[in-house]
């Protein structure tokens, strides 16, 4: 079932590569990362990126709300937007449902998410310095 309703989200999504996605932000796109806080500050974060966690993404992406995110631009549906989570799965799921509910229709994802992201060596900080 979770196979199907996956596949069904990358039909309607847009999946760039970290180098695309780095791109897209350079052009102005907003790359929200979905990840747990603990995984942000054990693992690093992106710089840029804005850190939304899933159970708030859909109050915090609503553009017609008072309470989108700062980087939003107000009632604008087709900014473009791209979700990441820890491997891409979470992120092509949020996505197709920001579509769906919100409307939005530039909203998209990271394939292979942070480690991918990581492991093409594209810039991350990370918080918490290893012993």
């Amino acid at each position: 079932m979770i196979t199907g309703l996956l596949e069904t989200a990358r039909e309607h999504i847009t999946r760039y590569s970290p180098a695309q996605a780095a791109a897209a932000m350079r052009a102005g796109a907003v790359l929200v990362d979905l990840r747990p806080t603990e995984y942000r500050w054990r693992f690093g974060e992106i710089p840029g990126a804005v850190a939304v966690s899933r159970h708030v993404l859909e109050w915090r992406m609503d553009v017609t709300s008072p309470h989108r995110l700062k980087e939003l631009r107000p009632d604008d549906v087709d900014q473009e937007v791209i979700l990441l989570c820890n491997e891409g799965y979470t992120s092509s799921l949020a996505a197709y449902q920001l579509r769906n509910q919100l409307g939005l229709r530039n909203v998209n994802d990271v394939e292979g998410g942070f480690a991918a992201w990581r492991d093409a060596g594209h810039p991350i900080v990370r918080r918490l310095v290893a012993e």
